[in-house]
């Protein structure tokens, strides 16, 4: 497999123009939110410039990869949600995130995290539903798509239903016991209506 994993020079230098964490983050922001039902590759992402949560979370990872990180997923699993996707990274021995994501508080987190699970708590409070519930439940560990370049070596360039199920696959790790979750309370109105900024209906 060459350097570029399948990409054009031209869309490896796209990638590696962002830089950073952040400006991969950035790059995220700018995209429309793609409602659709789809699975797009990250080749897919950088040439239609739109993403939903998923796509958004494999195309960060080959945009990380491109800057010598590993490329790694996390899945976020809800109850009455969604679940969601995101990309983690460490740097200097703390973990950070990139996501992108139709709710304000489910993207990006600077990496600041001493652990995978102390990151992930930091969606609690705006992982909420339609509704006001608090809906996050558990979170898989970081998979490392690196691992499967020998069996879906286009994994950065071809179309991806194949991530969704192997993440599903993967063991997860409970947040909230069951105590916790009978007495949880539903948001407030205020922080519903800022978890919606630029919220886009289905």
């Amino acid at each position: 497999m060459s350097r570029e994993f399948g990409f054009t020079p031209r869309e490896w230098r796209a990638l590696r123009s962002l830089m950073t964490p952040v400006g991969i983050q950035r790059a995220l922001e700018a995209m429309p939110y793609h409602i659709a039902t789809t699975a797009w590759s990250p080749r897919r992402v950088l040439r239609h410039g739109t993403a939903h949560y998923l796509e958004g979370a494999v195309f960060a990872a080959a945009a990380l990869r491109a800057l010598g990180f590993p490329p790694l997923l996390l899945d976020l699993e809800a109850v009455q949600d969604t679940d969601h996707v995101i990309t983690v990274y460490r740097l200097r021995g703390h973990w950070g995130a990139i996501a992108k994501s139709n709710f304000s508080g489910l993207r990006y987190r600077e990496p600041v995290y001493r652990s995978v699970r102390e990151l992930v708590m930091s969606y609690f409070e705006g992982y909420i539903n339609l509704r006001g519930e608090r809906t996050l439940r558990a979170y898989s560990r970081p998979v490392n798509l690196a691992r499967f370049d020998r069996k879906h070596p286009g994994w950065m360039t071809a179309d991806l239903w194949w991530i969704p199920e192997r993440l599903l696959g993967v063991p997860h790790a409970r947040l909230l016991t069951a105590g916790m979750i009978r007495t949880l309370s539903r948001v407030d109105r205020r922080s519903l209506d800022a978890g919606l900024v630029g919220y886009r209906g289905h």
